[in-house]
């Protein structure tokens, strides 16, 4: 996500109560949360500071004990889980973790997982053909790809990606299939999702890996007859194919803490899933046991890596591998 910084606040009571609100989510998505939570607790206001998570990371860190923020929220579990290890978030109640299947919570209880993505392929058919799309994201290190791949290295969204083959192939293969991507993609690096599934779209570059969800808001946004990309699955259960998860979690240091605990808890609300389930942020709500209604791969029927949310880990290897590869 890209790291423009969006402050807002609602409500006009001065006896509320006021939590602010880190977000790394998108801004789409954390604004018709915040309005919809505080028009169901009219006693608490949010105040939302928007900004990439891994800047927000760094500020929390950097802050400590007198970090303002009560809340924060990510796009992707490495980011919740950095701060777990550090020891500045606290264990949410038992009836907020039980709201999400565990699988997609803090493996600690620091945080709960709120909403998920899956990794796709998306190509532009003009340039390549279905058939000779990768099944695997191993074989997009392959000299057959170069001058067709784009990348986007500094999205946060790759790093799990990255894990995920370092857990399949270990470190000298990843390093090996890194350096593939970067030559293959030679100047094709684009500083987002956004940005690579335009590319992709309007035939400056012929695929890449991104969220799946970038492509349908871009259909959204300019209307299927603009389109002029697809998006893919990679085979079963591959490394490039991976759930990612967005969570949320309260600071250790909230001076707010029951109010904190109430937005999370709204998060994984029935609402609160519902407001994911039908708004166009085309991501697939998880908890609550509701489901999106928008015209996409059901959650359900999807086939990922198995790796867990322990595995992804903090993406420090990831990050690691990148910079030494210098895509970072």
């Amino acid at each position: 996500m890209g790291a423009a910084v969006a402050l807002s606040a609602c409500g006009s009571s001065s006896a509320a109560t006021t939590i602010t609100l880190y977000n790394g989510q998108h801004v789409q998505t954390t604004d018709a949360l915040v309005g919809a939570f505080e028009k169901a607790h009219p006693g608490v206001q949010v105040l939302v500071r928007s900004d990439d998570e891994n800047t927000l990371d760094a500020q929390i860190v950097e802050e400590g004990a007198r970090s303002p923020a009560d809340v924060v929220f990510t796009e992707n579990s490495p980011a919740l889980e950095y701060l777990q290890n550090r020891g500045l978030l606290a264990r949410l109640p038992s009836s907020v973790l039980a709201a999400t299947p565990p699988r997609f919570d803090s493996p600690r209880g620091d945080w709960v997982g709120v909403s998920a993505r899956v990794s796709d392929l998306v190509y532009n058919p003009a340039l390549v053909s279905a058939r000779a799309l990768p099944t695997s994201v191993l074989r997009l290190a392959q000299p057959r790809y170069r001058g067709l791949l784009g990348l986007a290295p500094s999205e946060t969204d790759f790093q799990p990606i990255v894990t995920a083959v370092l857990r399949r192939v270990g470190r000298a293969r990843t390093l090996a299939w890194l350096e593939g991507l970067k030559a293959n993609a030679g100047g094709h690096l684009y500083p987002s999702n956004e940005a690579l599934t335009l590319a992709v779209n309007r035939g400056a570059v012929a695929l890449g890996v991104i969220n799946q969800y970038y492509w349908y808001r871009l259909r959204s946004a300019l209307g299927a007859s603009a389109m002029h990309s697809r998006i893919a699955p990679f085979a079963p259960h591959d490394p490039g194919y991976v759930v990612d998860v967005s969570g949320a979690g309260v600071l250790a240091s909230s001076h707010h803490r029951r109010a904190a605990e109430a937005f999370v808890r709204f998060l994984v609300s029935r609402a609160g899933q519902e407001i994911i389930a039908h708004s166009e942020s085309f991501e697939y709500p998880i908890a609550s046991g509701v489901a999106t209604v928008q015209p996409e791969t059901p959650f359900d029927a999807l086939r990922p890596d198995p790796i867990t949310i322990a595995q992804l880990g903090t993406g420090d290897e990831a990050v690691a591998l990148l910079r030494e590869v210098q895509l970072l």
